[in-house]
């Protein structure tokens, strides 16, 4: 180390000549080094310090060197007194509690510091409230340790603790007013608290059971005994129409809800008017509304009610409590109307409508035997049938038109090979394609009755052969057979068929 000289530091006194000591060292600017002199530490005598006149220039600058008689920690904070202590004076700690794990708020920062830091020893003091509160709980341990989850630091009895904001469980209604060991019977953080209604209300389950524990569907926080939750219309059975209206105590007979019955005969057996012969479902007919109101669409079924149907009482048809046994034919129903006896079968739609059973403007007859055309189409059914026994009535034309025959019966019965539906007058018969005896000569232009002589039922058979018609004119007498054709012609009888005339060759 390099030697500085005395007069940077002594002053020079005139006549004296006295130790080092004794030398005025006014002159030195401690300022100038790197350990500036403030506060107390400014009135402070350099041998205080500096304990040897020899090493002033090492002299130790940290605090504990010198202030290690003032450390009441014992040195557990360390030896940096500055982070502290000031050098105004020892006892004036400008320690910043806010700077650490623990900042003073609301009344600790009124609390002395020995209050909290017992022996002088901070480092491991307790930052947990009830290591300075264990006196103050009154829940003797019963809440843990975290005494800051619901008491502040302003006040002891203030509880901030708001169960709405800092638990899953916001305390509505009632629970409100209840005290905390209510329910917190346990340890607040080794015994989780359950939620559900139930584990505190069991007692008051007047339904034992029976409709779970989801208290809360029917039951609010405002009171126990006012069910005014529960939403009927989310259960098996909305409330309809006058349902609404209806007191719970009328459908339930008991507290046990679930018992009372979904079906509407379970309170409506008493009216029933049908005694039980249309079945049990009865919101199939009747609503919510009135009971006397019916909404069965019967339009829906495979039998819709037309016509003279509409007005008919159900219980005219449905004679036992099940429909599908109903059967949806007429004959089931209308069989004593049935004037044919069955004949016509069971098949009534086929004929009549529901507009009245008479008269039958349904049925066609074009999809019959005998389809009626013509001058048929305008006569009245019993012209034809003379009973309901429709079938009986005959097809044939003679069975009506007997009357009309003018032939007796001679060309047979089959009036419809010559006339038709048009007129009776009105006929057409064409000998020459429609038969095996074409008529040629003398044979045209004769009656139907000069070669039909005699009466025959259905179609008419005659012989073709001459002498069936000239055995009066043959002169021969039959000896030279029947075949008259062979020498006489139609022109005339009289006519011979020249007998050398030689057929000319092919």
């Amino acid at each position: 180390m390099v030697p500085q000289p005395c007069k940077t530091c002594h002053t020079e006194h005139k006549g004296r000549d006295v130790r080092i000591g004794a030398f005025d060292h006014q002159k030195f600017d401690h300022s100038a080094t790197n350990y500036a002199l403030r506060g107390g530490h400014a009135s402070v005598d350099c041998a205080k310090c500096h304990v040897s006149a020899k090493t002033y220039r090492i002299a130790d600058r940290t605090c504990i060197a010198c202030h290690r008689k003032d450390d009441k920690h014992k040195g557990t904070l360390g030896p940096q007194c500055a982070d502290c202590h000031t050098e105004v004076a020892w006892k004036q700690a400008k320690f910043d509690h806010s700077k650490t794990r623990f900042p003073l708020l609301g009344k600790h920062d009124a609390v002395k510091c020995e209050d909290c830091h017992k022996d002088g020893r901070y480092k491991d003091t307790p930052m947990a409230c009830v290591a300075c509160h264990r006196k103050d709980d009154h829940h003797k341990a019963q809440f843990g340790d975290r005494c800051d989850t619901c008491h502040a630091a302003t006040d002891w009895k203030s509880i901030h603790f708001n169960h709405d904001t800092d638990t899953t469980y916001a305390l509505l209604g009632r629970h409100r007013l209840v005290k905390c060991e209510s329910c917190h019977t346990g340890n607040l953080y080794r015994d989780k608290l359950a939620t559900n209604c139930i584990d505190c209300h069991k007692k008051d389950d007047k339904h034992q059971g029976s409709l779970g524990t989801s208290c809360s569907n029917c039951h609010s926080e405002r009171s126990w005994k006012e069910p005014n939750r529960f939403d009927h219309d989310k259960s098996d059975f909305p409330l309809l129409g006058s349902h609404a209206k209806v007191a719970c105590a009328d459908c339930h007979k008991s507290t046990m809800f679930k018992e009372a019955p979904l079906q509407c005969i379970g309170c409506h057996r008493k009216d029933d008017k049908h005694k039980g012969t249309l079945g049990e479902q009865c919101q199939t007919c009747h609503d919510a509304t009135k009971w006397a109101r019916t909404t069965f669409d019967h339009a829906k079924t495979r039998f819709p009610l037309l016509g003279k149907h509409q007005p008919v009482k159900c219980e005219a048809c449905h004679k036992s409590a099940n429909y599908k046994e109903t059967p949806s034919d007429c004959f089931a129903c209308h069989q004593k109307d049935d004037k044919h006896k069955g004949q016509e079968g069971k098949a009534c739609g086929s004929c009549h409508d529901t507009r009245g059973w008479t008269p039958a403007p349904s049925f066609d007859h074009g999809l019959t035997r005998f389809p009626l055309l013509g001058n048929h189409a305008k006569a009245e059914c019993k012209a034809c049938h003379s009973s309901v026994l429709f079938k009986d009535a005959s097809i044939a034309c003679n069975a009506c038109h007997a009357k009309d025959d003018k032939h007796k019966k001679t060309l047979g019965t089959q009036c419809e090979q010559c006339h038709n539906a048009k007129s009776w007058k009105a006929w057409d018969f064409d000998h020459d394609k429609r038969t095996r005896f074409p008529l040629d000569g003398k044979h045209v232009g004769l009656s139907c009755g000069a070669c039909h002589t005699r009466p025959m039922e259905t179609r008419v058979i005659a012989s073709s052969q001459c002498a069936s018609c000239h055995a009066k004119d043959d002169v021969h007498e039959g000896s030279y057979g029947k075949a008259c054709q062979q020498c006489h012609v139609t022109s005339s009888f009289r006519n011979i068929k020249s007998r050398n005339a030689n057929p000319k060759p092919g």
